[in-house]
């Protein structure tokens, strides 16, 4: 329906205007179609047309919008953020079964580096990826520097090279503990586990197991 426009005379009380009657019959109208369930699709907005700008703090919840009618296509990137979100409006309620995919989770999580270098200090993002492979077999003494790792994460590094390793991180004062027996084995490849226990940057603590890994399909 088209809006319809309540007419008001060419001048104060010229008899021209809509009766009382009509008037507020078009105003019904207007705001039914308003409050219709399926006012809000995305045929009505445009591409990108949702920012953080034309937010306001809570201004949009559930109840005003047709279900499906906002998709990744009609949202301009970062226009959502957790400024626009009031506390406990996105819970496990709001979000459907199986509907957080592998691929919306962080690189944190998902995401490997191939890493070249071969001596030194060798820095891990913590915060890019979860899975590092030094690609090289280790030529000189190598410190393992992890940065930006969040409590409850673990990351894996996969290693070679008959030389010192060294776990480091980049937390003001931390506790940088060994779990079990294993040990690095220079002339094996290793697989390095590591769990951030704590991240408080005064008091972090990591811990980080070893083990060799070989070729083998039969785990007998």
């Amino acid at each position: 329906m088209a809006k319809q426009v309540i007419g008001i005379g060419s001048a104060a009380n010229d008899g021209t205007g809509d009766t009382l009657r009509d008037a507020f019959d078009k105003t019904n109208d207007n705001f039914n179609e308003v409050y219709a369930d399926d006012f809000v699709t995305t045929a009505r907005i445009a591409d990108n047309a949702i920012t953080n700008a034309l937010m306001a703090d809570d201004a949009i919840d559930s109840a005003e919008i047709a279900d499906g009618a906002i998709d990744l296509v009609h949202m301009s990137v970062n226009s959502v953020d957790s400024d626009q979100y009031v506390d406990g409006s996105i819970d496990a309620a709001h979000i459907a079964d199986d509907q957080i995919t592998h691929d919306k989770l962080e690189g944190r999580f998902t995401a490997k580096q191939d890493i070249s270098t071969a001596s030194g200090t060798i820095n891990l993002d913590a915060s890019t990826y979860g899975i590092f492979e030094l690609t090289a077999s280790l030529t000189g003494a190598t410190t393992l520097n992890i940065q930006n790792i969040k409590k409850g994460q673990v990351i894996d590094i996969l290693v070679t090279g008959a030389q010192t390793i060294t776990m480091a991180d980049d937390f003001t004062t931390s506790a940088i503990n060994q779990a079990g027996s294993g040990v690095y084995d220079g002339a094996s490849s290793n697989h390095i586990q590591v769990v951030c226990v704590d991240d408080n940057d005064s008091d972090a603590i990591l811990i980080y197991s070893v083990a060799t890994y070989t070729s083998d399909t039969d785990p007998s």
